[in-house]
């Protein structure tokens, strides 16, 4: 079957202006999503600020055929995440120079290196719950933010020091502003725009960085910085001062905030269901793994992945599609699909039992060439936060309705912070 051909079929859309179009995204972003699929179907056609003419799909298939095909065909979007994270970033990178740079960047994340960043997943999770107060409603939030912060700090760049110090103090507002920014249609002309604050953010935390790397030039260690300093490509070049920083600035913030997100989800979900509450009191890893599974599921904290087409008459399933188009995948829309996930909008960790979810219709992290290189991190690091936190504290269910989701940029969080009542056990442990 051909992939590509001549004319042009587009699923139907609404007609209104990009500028229309856009103020809706932005203030409906899901809710707008879920009645435009009401009214157009699973696929359908829109003109947004920032991607410009695209296509929303939610169909299993034609997102599996997305996500399997080759870059000569889709590939990275021209407007990016490397408007913020810069243009070495794996967010930016497209083609051989994506593929070429992923190669180098898997191995510290992944199989027997997980096992090290566990002890300080562990540690730093320990250290935070020292300070939840007992028996009084506070948000998660900002202590998940806390502990994915540090522990991506540690595994990264090793033993504490002043750089760490002054990272912990500048990445938190600058992954704040950042996310705003990705969204926001704001040109960079002009005196007095955000642009202005995050580029002086920015130039802080490249002479932190550049510090970093002369230290760990001179020193032995075992962490992802020196890891990169030593990594080669095929014809024996090591990665440049400037791609090291671009990418380093991508793990922090993206193995940051959307972490922290899913872990304050998780503990508004789990408290407004008792039962499996109970159930996870024994321990359970497989129930445990389900529920994050679940969580992910009914609260992704991105809901878009994207691409864009590069060659003319593009057959994306029931669509031919025009070179220079884009394809939303809406992660919300094919997750809450009733004929992919039966009954999709009850949370049910049960229907991950014993089963692993389909990697083109469970999509969280995106899926494809493009789908997140931390994926496996961030698995460990919200098994171990929450394995940790329902051994050393019970949580108090709620008959509150659930935290409506809030925008923070480009993840979407609980609104008021994933609130907690927690009773402290007496374990006899750090907690």
């Amino acid at each position: 079957m051909t992939t590509t051909t001549t004319a042009v079929t587009l699923p139907p859309g609404p007609t209104a202006p990009r500028a229309v179009q856009g103020a809706y995204a932005l203030t409906q972003p899901l809710r707008g999503m879920r009645r435009l699929k009401e009214r157009y179907g699973d696929a359908f056609t829109v003109n947004v600020p920032i991607f410009g003419n695209a296509v929303v799909i939610s169909d299993p298939a034609e997102i599996k055929q997305l996500f399997t095909s080759g870059p000569d065909l889709v590939d990275n979007l021209e407007v990016n995440l490397g408007r913020v994270l810069g243009p070495h970033s794996m967010f930016a990178l497209a083609g051989d120079e994506h593929k070429r740079q992923r190669k180098l960047l898997v191995p510290p994340f992944h199989g027997r290196r997980l096992a090290a960043y566990e002890k300080i997943v562990e540690e730093e999770t320990l250290r935070e719950l020292e300070s939840w107060p007992d028996g009084k409603a506070f948000a998660t939030l900002p202590s998940m933010m806390r502990i994915t912060l540090n522990a991506i700090l540690r595994a990264v760049f090793g033993a504490e020091g002043a750089e760490f110090a002054a990272l912990r103090e500048l990445l938190p507002p600058f992954v704040t502003l950042g996310s705003r920014l990705a969204v926001a249609p704001i040109s960079k002309k002009g005196r007095f725009n955000p642009w202005r604050r995050f580029e002086r953010m920015r130039r802080e935390y490249d002479a932190i960085v550049d510090r970093l790397i002369a230290k760990a030039r001179v020193e032995e260690k075992d962490d992802v910085l020196s890891m990169m300093l030593q990594t080669r490509y095929d014809d024996g070049s090591g990665l440049s001062r400037d791609e090291i920083a671009d990418q380093l600035l991508t793990l922090l913030t993206a193995g940051h905030e959307t972490t922290a997100t899913t872990l304050a989800w998780a503990v508004e979900r789990l408290r407004r269901h008792p039962a499996l509450l109970e159930e996870l009191k024994n321990g359970d890893g497989k129930l445990l793994d389900a529920t994050i599974l679940e969580v992910q599921r009914t609260r992704p904290v991105i809901d878009l992945t994207a691409r864009q087409v590069k060659q003319d008459g593009y057959r994306l399933g029931r669509w031919t599609l025009p070179k220079g188009y884009a394809v939303l995948v809406s992660i919300a829309l094919i997750h809450d699909d009733d004929a992919v996930f039966p009954h999709a909008a009850t949370f049910d960790p049960h229907r991950f039992a014993g089963a692993r979810p389909d990697l083109y219709q469970w999509i969280p992290f995106g899926g494809g060439t493009r789908r997140c290189l931390g994926a496996a991190f961030a698995t460990m690091e919200m098994t171990v936060v929450l394995r940790t936190l329902l051994r050393d504290f019970d949580l108090v269910p709620t008959a509150e309705r659930g935290e409506r989701w809030h925008s923070r940029g480009v993840a979407y969080a609980p609104a008021k912070g994933g609130r907690a009542i927690v009773r402290r056990r007496n374990t006899g442990g750090a907690a």
